[in-house]
């Protein structure tokens, strides 16, 4: 297994409307072929070649006092293109 290196981290509760607004912001920019993630003064570009990976996984985790926390997680994936690089939108 190789080795990995976390780049970033968000972590915020929102509303069910802002998560929606949230998640269509980013489903139009993965479309475009990039993505720009902010916090703070933190900063990531992502670009997306035009095949990728999509896995999607549903949680129980028993927080004890707290109840069951239940997760949903949306996981894209993608390697580098075999010319090195994303694809070119024009």
């Amino acid at each position: 297994m190789g080795k990995e290196t976390k780049l970033f981290k968000s972590e915020e509760r929102q509303s069910r409307a802002d998560l929606s607004a949230f998640m269509h912001e980013l489903a139009d920019k993965i479309l475009e072929g990039q993505v720009v993630l902010r916090q703070g003064q933190e900063e990531i570009t992502l670009q997306f070649p035009q095949s990728l990976i999509l896995e999607v996984q549903v949680e129980d985790e028993d927080k004890g006092r707290k109840g069951i926390q239940h997760s949903l997680e949306v996981e894209i994936k993608w390697f580098d293109d075999e010319q090195g690089g994303p694809l070119e939108l024009g």
